[in-house]
C-alpha cells in the first residue's frame, strides 16, 4: 500500500484525507510581498499517513523545511490549511496550538534542542512536565529502553555524545505517544554510525510502536528506511516513492538537480 494519493494532471499529488497523521490542503506559504515575494510552497496537498515512515526529499530550497514546519504549526500558512489529525490548525487560537504541539505532536530537530541544566529523564519528561501530566511507567520504560538510556538517566546534555544527546531527544519526542513526530535532518550532525541508529530507532518506532514519522533530509540513505519517499521542488509535490532505496532516491534527486 503506498500513499493515499491519486496523480491528478501534471505533478499535482492530492491527497484522501482518511487515516492521515497530518495533512496540508492547497498549502501556500509566501515570504514577503510584491516583486520581492518568494513561494516556499505553492498550492500543496499532501497526506502523511498514520503509522508510517515518510520522507520528505528535495534540492537546497525546495520547501521541503517550510512544509514540515507548516504542517507542524511552528509556521503560519499564507493560504490554505494545515491538519493534525481532524483538528484544523488555522481554527486554533495561539494558547489552543501551543497546548496541540505539546500534546499531540513530537519534535527532532538537527541540533537536539536539550536543556543543559535538566537530567536526562527530565529532558525526555520536558513536554509532559510542561502539561502537567506525568508519564505512564510502561511508556517511559519502553523508549528508555528501545534508545538504550537506562544507564543515562541522571546525566546531563553535556556528559554525553552526540548521538546519545539526539536519542535523548528522540526519546523526548517518543514518550507522550505524540499523534505524529517531526524530525527535519535528525541525522545532520551526527557521524554515520550514530546517524543509523538514529533511524534504525525511528524506523522500530514505526514498527512496533504504530507510530507516525515525517523526516525531512537531503540523505538518500536516510531516506531508504522510510516506507515512502515525497519529493519537493520548487515548493511543490514533484512525486512520491514507495519502498524506496538509496539508489532509487538517488536516482531521482540527480534527476531533480538537472
Amino acid at each position: 500500500m503506498g500513499l493515499p494519493y491519486k496523480r491528478q494532471s501534471g505533478s499535482a499529488l492530492l491527497a484522501n484525507s482518511d487515516d492521515a497523521a497530518a495533512m496540508l490542503d492547497g498549502a501556500v506559504k509566501r515570504y514577503g510581498s510584491g516583486e520581492s515575494a518568494v513561494v516556499a510552497l505553492d498550492d500543496v496537498t499532501i497526506a502523511f499517513p498514520a503509522g508510517k515512515f515518510t520522507a520528505v526529499m528535495g534540492p537546497s530550497g525546495s520547501g521541503k523545511s517550510t512544509m514540515m514546519h507548516c504542517a507542524a504549526g511552528l509556521d503560519q500558512l499564507t493560504s490554505g490549511r494545515a491538519f493534525v489529525g481532524s483538528t484544523d490548525l488555522s481554527t486554533l487560537d495561539d494558547r489552543e496550538l501551543t497546548k496541540l504541539r505539546r500534546e499531540r505532536i513530537g519534535f527532532v530537530f538537527q541540533t537536539f534542542n536539550l536543556v543543559a541544566t535538566l537530567t536526562v529523564k527530565e529532558n525526555i519528561c520536558l513536554p509532559l512536565t510542561l502539561s502537567g501530566r506525568q508519564p505512564s511507567d510502561g511508556m517511559l520504560d519502553q523508549v528508555v529502553s528501545m534508545l538504550s538510556l537506562g544507564d543515562r538517566m541522571h546525566h546531563r546534555p553535556a556528559e554525553l555524545s552526540g548521538g546519545q544527546q539526539q536519542r535523548v531527544a528522540v526519546a523526548r519526542a517518543l514518550v507522550a505517544r505524540p499523534q505524529v513526530v517531526f524530525a527535519d535532518e535528525p541525522t545532520g550532525n551526527l557521524d554515520t554510525r550514530s546517524g543509523q541508529e538514529i533511524l534504525g530507532y525511528l524506523r522500530s518506532a514505526v514498527d512496533k510502536h504504530h507510530q507516525s514519522i515525517v523526516v525531512v533530509t537531503h540523505d538518500p540513505n536516510a531516506a531508504a528506511w522510510a516506507d515512502h519517499v515525497v519529493f519537493v521542488v520548487d515548493g511543490r509535490v514533484h512525486d512520491v516513492m514507495d519502498s524506496p532505496s538509496a539508489d532509487t532516491v538517488l536516482d531521482v534527486m540527480k534527476g531533480l538537480g538537472r
